[in-house]
């Protein structure tokens, strides 16, 4: 056997959709999504959201931040994993987002004091929240300030808590080297000051438009 046979194929676009829908999302995060879409936002994936789900399950997760509300699927996401004493801070400077998100979590049966949506620049909030103090950071705001949040959610993460950044991929544009518009050069010296971050230890997967996940040792 050749060096190349042993090595796996790229998943082709059935699969990658095969693997991507693998996971039904429950009604609340599909109708979450519905209503982004109609609203002309652009959610995360149904991989993605499923994903985020596992994960928040997987740390036992009881304190999450996310910087950026998506209208609510991702926080919606997020929750399902979380057990009903777990708390979101979701930080969006669009408040028809957090409108949105606000509606999704009701609809869905969650508590008040189970969520809590901030309005404002996430610059401007991060810097308040208490050092340490969280289990799961995710990043989903704007790319451009993507390098700032995430030495925020250094910050911000206990030891083996985790940061999640969303759109690591930035739709097949990181990995053209010939691409530098600004987001793209945003994304990649987010992607590298994770791997230079001694504290650091992630991955990146080819789910969605990208996820890098890192726990802080």
């Amino acid at each position: 056997m050749s060096p190349d046979q042993l090595i796996p194929s790229a998943p082709d676009p059935r699969s990658w959709e095969y693997a991507d829908e693998f996971v039904a999302l429950s009604p609340e995060v599909s109708a979450a999504r519905e209503a982004a879409l109609a609203g002309e936002w652009s959610p995360v994936g149904t991989g993605t959201a499923a994903l985020l789900t596992l994960l928040t399950r997987a740390i036992n997760a009881h304190t999450v931040v996310e910087i950026g509300t998506d209208a609510g699927v991702t926080g919606l996401s997020l929750l399902e994993g979380m057990d009903r004493k777990g708390v979101l801070t979701s930080i969006d400077a669009e408040t028809d987002r957090q409108a949105a998100a606000r509606v999704a979590f009701e609809s869905a049966g969650m508590r008040s004091n189970q969520f809590r949506l901030i309005a404002g620049m996430p610059l401007d909030v991060l810097p308040k929240l208490r050092d340490g103090a969280y289990d799961l950071v995710l990043v989903n705001g704007d790319r451009l300030e993507y390098v700032e949040y995430v030495s925020q959610a250094l910050r911000l993460l206990r030891h083996g808590g985790m940061v999640v950044v969303n759109d690591a991929l930035a739709e097949n544009r990181i990995a053209d080297p010939d691409n530098e518009d600004d987001e793209t050069l945003i994304i990649r010296e987010t992607l590298d000051s994770i791997q230079e971050t001694e504290e650091f230890m992630p991955v990146l997967l080819p789910v969605g438009s990208g996820l890098l996940l890192a726990i802080k040792e």
